[in-house]
């Protein structure tokens, strides 16, 4: 699908290299920029700490929640304003109320720092954890139906009876699979223990529509500064009613109170019961305006469901190249289902893919190596244009050799 693509005019960082690195962190258009400078300034004339900045920081604050929780489908009370999606993952997982023998269950495909604090909470309060294996399903966008089957039946198969949260990525990070978190959700609705659906968005936010899943899931966490190319440092969290109701707040801060203003000794719940109870203290605001912004810009340019089948466009084309690029196979059996396209080198290319990555960079032109599976990913977005996909091909090929 064409659209404008006046974004990609706004973005400097676009103007001087072939950035495929979506996946990592996104550009930041000038419009926001200039819309966080405003707002520094802003609290500036007013404050910083007077009578006269909290109502200005209250409005950033409440036009951002709605904002993102118009996104996902979900009231206000139930989005939490973040710093990035480990945090908007770890923040809640950790309130849960967990007795010793407990599992989690957690796919093959998460990102390291979710997994880390997953493994740790497990130390901490003797939990048991186990795999769902989903790296295994590599067929692609035309046979997603296929894609939801096994991923159900893996999950059918590696429940147990004890099983109280399952922590499974909307866009897998390192294959570009799409995984059924509805239908997931449904299927963990079923079971006894009806285990809580921890789910990291940080690749489907501002790539994807998102609002299925974030209705369906205990815990969405997303980022501002990936696919929806908002500035670093600020994302959210969707939480589940029975995730406000059963949670407890674990990091604590003046934002986490009902009052502020007094000392919370006497109180026995001195909490927001929203989910305020897991946004912490002090942070940046003027990185409000300028995701705001940046949500704006991409609406702009298309709806989410037209912008989705831009990127699938660009990916599907460069999936096609890689697939026909002798010595190079694309992870995915298929054209991808969104922007992300990992592949990997036959053992004819004796460079590493971190040498690859670093010579490709000295050549302007990004894109980023993973350890699990071991491969190279590039990223398409609304923004990227055709001839750049044709670059990196020929770059890559002249580089390897193959």
């Amino acid at each position: 699908m064409d659209i404008r693509n006046s974004l990609r005019d706004l973005c400097p960082a676009l103007g001087n290299k072939t950035y495929l690195n979506y996946g990592g962190q996104g550009p930041l258009p000038t419009p926001s920029l200039e819309a966080m400078t405003q707002s520094w300034q802003r609290i500036q004339e007013l404050g910083p700490f007077t009578t006269d900045v909290w109502p200005y920081i209250s409005s950033e604050t409440n036009k951002t929640r709605a904002v993102l929780s118009r996104m996902c489908g979900v009231a206000p009370h139930r989005l939490a304003l973040t710093e990035n999606v480990t945090s908007g993952c770890v923040l809640p997982l950790w309130g849960l109320p967990f007795e010793a023998g407990d599992r989690l269950l957690i796919s093959d495909c998460e990102h390291p720092g979710v997994v880390a604090a997953c493994h740790e909470l497990a130390r901490r309060e003797q939990l048991e954890v186990d795999n769902l294996p989903v790296q295994q399903f590599r067929q692609g966008r035309e046979t997603q139906h296929d894609t939801d089957a096994g991923v159900l039946q893996a999950l059918e198969n590696s429940l147990q009876p004890r099983t109280k949260v399952v922590v499974l990525s909307h866009l897998l990070w390192n294959t570009g699979q799409l995984m059924p978190i509805p239908a997931v959700a449904e299927q963990l609705h079923q079971h006894a223990q009806q285990p809580f659906l921890l789910v990291d968005a940080a690749q489907s936010m501002g790539q994807i529509p998102v609002e299925a899943a974030a209705q369906a899931a205990d815990i969405y966490a997303f980022t501002g500064h990936k696919w929806a190319c908002g500035p670093e440092g600020l994302g959210g969290v969707a939480l589940s009613e029975r995730i406000l109701n059963q949670a407890n707040p674990t990091l604590i801060g003046w934002r986490s109170l009902r009052d502020e203003t007094r000392a919370v000794i006497d109180d026995p719940d001195p909490f927001h019961h929203d989910s305020r109870r897991f946004e912490i203290a002090t942070s940046c605001v003027p990185l409000m305006a300028g995701l705001r912004q940046s949500l704006s810009l991409l609406a702009s340019e298309a709806s989410e469901q037209q912008r989705l089948e831009a990127i699938q466009s660009l990916s599907g084309e460069l999936w096609r190249k890689l697939n026909e690029l002798p010595g190079t196979t694309p992870l995915l059996e298929e054209e991808p289902p969104a922007g992300l396209v990992s592949f990997q080198l036959n053992d004819s290319c004796s460079r590493s893919t971190t040498d690859i990555v670093k010579i490709l960079g000295s050549k302007g032109i990004w894109i980023r190596n993973l350890e699990e599976p071991i491969c190279l990913r590039a990223c398409t977005h609304i923004t990227t244009e055709e001839r750049e996909l044709t670059s990196f091909v020929k770059a890559l090929k002249e580089l390897t050799g193959i």
